[in-house]
């Protein structure tokens, strides 16, 4: 991740921004890097204050903490510690989405689409005859009174059903997606905060899709030493573990999940940076941290070929350059038939959401 320093730009960064809404913004950029954790976020927002002086003689920190408490994004726990309520968590995932994707294109936003004409949400140019149950506001109104002219004349105009043109429509298909995120121990090595992107992106994803795709459907599946699904309401509070990295695990219980989805499109999604390192063999896992071990990687590749027989596409989102990583990634994406970036922590949302919106299969069995 590369950082650009300039002037600094007052009116840019909020200066006339009213004192609470200037703190409750960089308050929230604070819970991303903190995962969630308000104390560790205010402990920050004070340092930076008494560098920079953030608050003014209308309103302190202790003020600033008074009116989240007040307004509902913050709440103390039995200990007397203050948490992010429900609120806040909506108002991170909306943030994320909005940090994201504001950038793309307009209007990019749409169902995923098939070849195939049918009931759908997006009228097309080209009609067809009327059929019992048919839309009425589809009604192609000019193609209609045109057939009746053509069939009786203007004299003697009589509109019958024969008559009736309605445009055709888009068929709009559901998608059932499982977002895997590697919480391994290597996504906060080598100088690199990999977790916080990969959270971020869970987010806005989760966001994205309960709000613009509500027939969608997505999971999300962390992996470490063994595989766990997260809660829509847990996304802020991801972070990494001391844990090794079982993508099995992760492969098989998104599987297990998308099984249960009576969608009839199914992907996963997989945000890792390393290589698989273990796995669980009669009831004791096996681990190997060192290169890739072909006990560990050939029972990945094996899985991903199960994924393909049930028609689950793999896409993994690569965020690190080692060419022999990128090798065992090719092999996953041979083995599954699926698709693979090798993305940079700032693009890494844009290149999800993008290939989520775009992402659409061939044909709807």
């Amino acid at each position: 991740m590369f950082f650009r320093y300039s002037e600094w730009d007052d009116e840019r960064h909020g200066a006339d921004m009213p004192t609470f809404d200037r703190l409750f913004d960089l308050f929230q950029q604070l819970l991303q890097y903190t995962a969630g954790d308000a104390a560790e976020a205010l402990q920050w927002l004070t340092k930076l204050d008494e560098r920079y002086g953030l608050t003014d003689d209308q309103m302190g920190v202790g003020d600033f903490i008074e009116e989240l408490k007040k307004r509902g994004f913050l709440e103390d726990d039995a200990q007397g510690v203050p948490q992010i309520t429900a609120r806040t968590e909506r108002g991170l995932r909306q943030r994320s989405m909005e940090e994201i994707f504001r950038n793309l294109r307009k209007g990019g936003l749409g169902s995923h689409k098939t070849p195939f004409a049918g009931m759908g949400d997006e009228r097309l140019p080209e009609t067809r005859a009327w059929q019992f149950g048919d839309d009425p506001h589809l009604l192609d109104v000019t193609g209609t009174l045109s057939n009746a002219f053509r069939r009786n004349g203007i004299d003697q105009f009589n509109l019958t059903e024969d008559d009736f043109e309605v445009y055709e429509t888009d068929h709009r298909t559901s998608m059932a997606t499982v977002l895997m995120i590697d919480l391994s121990h290597s996504m906060i090595l080598y100088g690199e905060d990999r977790i916080t992107p990969a959270r971020k992106t869970a987010m806005a994803l989760a966001e994205l899709i309960m709000t613009r795709y509500p027939k969608d459907t997505l999971d999300i599946v962390a992996f470490g030493n063994d595989a766990w699904e997260v809660a829509v309401k847990d996304l802020p509070y991801l972070n990494v573990g001391p844990y090794y990295t079982n993508t099995l695990a992760g492969m098989q219980r998104a599987r297990d999940i998308l099984r249960r989805r009576k969608n009839r499109n199914k992907q996963i999604f997989m945000i890792t940076d390393g290589k698989p390192s273990c796995h669980f063999e009669y009831g004791k896992m096996y681990r190997n941290a060192f290169g890739l071990d072909r006990r560990i990687v050939n029972k990945v590749l094996d899985e991903a070929v199960i994924c393909r027989r049930e028609s689950i596409a793999i896409t993994t989102f690569m965020i690190a350059r080692d060419a022999y990583l990128q090798n065992f990634v090719r092999e996953l994406t041979e083995a599954n038939q699926g698709r693979a970036y090798y993305a940079s922590l700032d693009d890494l949302g844009s290149f999800i959401f993008e290939d989520y919106v775009r992402n659409r299969r061939k044909r709807v069995r």
